[in-house]
């Protein structure tokens, strides 16, 4: 699993670094939104490892992202949307996409309610996830002013 882990790392953070070209990322940012790619896929993977659905999988690895990019924005005064936008790539459903498609083509209709449900169920696990950290995120900033106005 470890191996597997490493690898499909590897190749998350090369599709992210790809995206983030075709993005026009400025090039210093480039290694981190990688990163951030590469580490919310194995978020996803290793909860899927661990038993649990892929829409759940989803949802922790958008987590992951979103989480990361913000502290990543923080620290290099960027954006946040420069490293979310890239990150949540390796995430997005793509083969589910085309074999709901497929499945419509074959006139499979079952197989098309089947794919198109649990595809559309992962992508809006992933929204749902860039939304709820987003939004603890700044509920915890907002708390902190409160107890601490001076620390702006």
């Amino acid at each position: 699993m470890t191996s597997t882990l490493i690898t499909q790392f590897i190749l998350a953070t090369m599709a992210t670094c790809g995206l983030s070209i075709i993005f026009r990322v400025p090039v210093k940012k480039i290694p981190v939104c990688a990163i951030i790619g590469g580490l919310g896929w194995v978020a996803c993977q290793v909860v899927m490892f661990s038993g649990f659905s892929i829409t759940f999988g989803c949802f922790v690895g958008a987590c992951a992202v979103a989480l990361l990019s913000d502290i990543s924005s923080k620290l290099l005064r960027e954006a946040a949307t420069i490293f979310i936008i890239p990150g949540i790539m390796p995430l997005v459903p793509g083969a589910g996409m085309y074999r709901t498609m497929l499945a419509l083509l074959h006139n499979d209709m079952s197989g098309f309610a089947t794919e198109g449900t649990q595809t559309l169920v992962a992508a809006g696990a992933i929204a749902v996830g860039l939304l709820v950290m987003g939004s603890l995120l700044r509920l915890v900033r907002t708390v902190k002013r409160k107890l601490h106005p001076a620390s702006r």
